[in-house]
């Protein structure tokens, strides 16, 4: 099974190959079209903001690639917000191809910005990423804008109000914690994820 990270200058893709090496899983990292739509399954992770990341993408011409992929596709804390139809920081266009937008979290005195921690997650609808998702299902967040609840959601969790932790939209997936710092919990999910 060939497995593609996406090289878009995400601060997070050294751990992220990391966790799947724990996995015995080698994936290789490219920002070349073909080797992307060859692989059976392509991670766009991301740490940083929307505008740069949008811009790298187009830089790289694979705005369009990632765009056409028709296997299973998972996006990591900014990977999944890029994912999205557009994202409120920086008034930035995004993918598209999960039809949520991206909100700030509204900050208060009792309510820090950014998330950074521990918090628990929630299956809100069947779906082989949330199968046997407990009440103890912890992640590991860090990150200052969300996506609200709606029907691309697969989990939630709360920060002043529910958002979604988990997505997925037809081959696209979206894990806005990150599995490759969520302990047992992240790695069945990135198990799940490749037996998608």
């Amino acid at each position: 099974m060939a497995i593609v990270l996406v090289d878009a200058g995400g601060t997070n893709i050294g751990s992220v190959r990391y966790a799947l090496q724990r996995l015995g899983v080698d994936a290789e990292l490219s920002a070349d079209a073909a080797t992307i739509r060859a692989a059976d399954k392509v991670i766009l992770p991301g740490v940083g903001a929307a505008g740069p990341g949008m811009a790298r993408l187009r830089e790289l011409g694979l705005v369009e690639v990632v765009r056409s992929l028709t296997r299973p596709v998972l996006g990591v804390c900014l990977g999944m917000q890029l994912l999205c139809a557009h994202s409120e920081e920086g008034d930035t266009a995004c993918l598209g191809l999960i039809d949520a937008p991206v909100r700030r979290f509204a900050e208060t005195p009792a309510l820090r910005v950014p998330q950074m921690g521990w918090n628990r997650i929630e299956a809100t609808r069947a779906h082989p990423l949330t199968e046997g998702l407990g009440e103890e299902a912890w992640a590991y967040f860090v990150h200052s804008y969300a996506v609200p609840v709606g029907p691309w959601t697969l989990a939630t969790a709360d920060y002043g109000g529910p958002f979604s932790a988990l997505v997925a939209q037809g081959n696209f997936h979206g894990m806005q914690f990150h599995p490759e710092r969520s302990a047992a919990l992240g790695a069945r999910l990135l198990q799940r994820f490749l037996a998608l």
